[in-house]
């Protein structure tokens, strides 16, 4: 597991080491246990399997577009500033890259990485 996630952690370095929401991030994690990152990461995986259990409404649903407000207050609660335009991003992202498709699926079932990603971009494109 410690193996796998060394190469998450080289992953994200790669792609968005320079940014400010990385350092944000960095500066935020400094000095946090092991099992802090551990729970924190747990929690987004909670924030995104709730979408699973939505995916029989529409994107546009009230209770669906909650939780994509919900899943932008855990990251900005817990690791950077999630602005519309990174969570647009992270939209994208859980589609476009099968790592996080297949993870995202695995909590949520099959199809909530997509439902996700289609439900964050209604929200980011309605505000």
């Amino acid at each position: 597991m410690q193996n796998k996630q060394n190469d998450f952690s080289t992953q994200v370095k790669e792609r968005w080491g320079g940014t400010d929401a990385f350092r944000e991030f960095e500066a935020r994690t400094a000095g946090q246990t092991a099992q802090q990152m551990q729970d924190a990461g747990d929690g987004l995986m909670l924030q995104l399997a709730a979408f699973g259990a939505l995916q029989d409404r529409p994107v546009s649903d009230p209770d669906v577009q909650r939780q994509v407000k919900a899943l932008q207050s855990y990251i900005t609660a817990h690791f950077y500033t999630c602005t519309d335009e990174i969570l647009a991003g992270l939209g994208t992202l859980y589609t476009s890259d099968e790592a996080f498709s297949k993870n995202i699926d695995l909590v949520g079932g099959a199809g909530t990485a997509d439902f996700a990603a289609r439900a964050i971009a209604r929200y980011c494109n309605t505000k």
